[in-house]
């Protein structure tokens, strides 16, 4: 069987949103209880957020959908397509600085997915033909 060419182990197409797939939902559940961490410790908030950290929430769900790689993606911060909005690239990490460490000891097996998946290679899009 031929090797296939490098190129198409490094790059590829952008794949359709499927938010039904097990790793886009577990995607999404590592952000919600990250947020939920941050926003209790930060605005002293038990069982709902702020509506702040409503609206984070839900951009990056948005930012998820949307992702061109998604169940094959890397982390959000590996990958070389930057999405997030300046503002909001910011409160990520200010969310996912504290809440990171803390998720060992709130939801170890989300934690341990999310540490995995940061070894993943980021993909690349392939290049669009002229």
């Amino acid at each position: 069987m031929p090797s296939a060419p490098l190129t198409s182990l490094t790059s590829m197409q952008p794949q359709p949103p499927n938010p039904q797939h097990k790793r886009m939902k577990r995607e999404k559940k590592t952000i919600a209880y990250m947020t939920e961490i941050y926003c209790k410790d930060h605005h002293g908030t038990h069982g709902e957020i702020c509506a702040e950290c409503q609206e984070f929430k839900e951009y990056a769900f948005l930012r998820l959908d949307k992702c061109p790689f998604q169940d094959k993606k890397s982390t959000c911060g590996k990958c070389l397509i930057h999405c997030y909005r300046p503002d909001m690239k910011e409160k990520v990490k200010k969310v996912m600085r504290y809440s990171g460490p803390r998720m060992l000891i709130y939801h170890p097996g989300l934690a341990l997915h999310h540490a995995w998946d940061s070894h993943r290679k980021p993909p690349k899009l392939a290049k669009k033909a002229n």
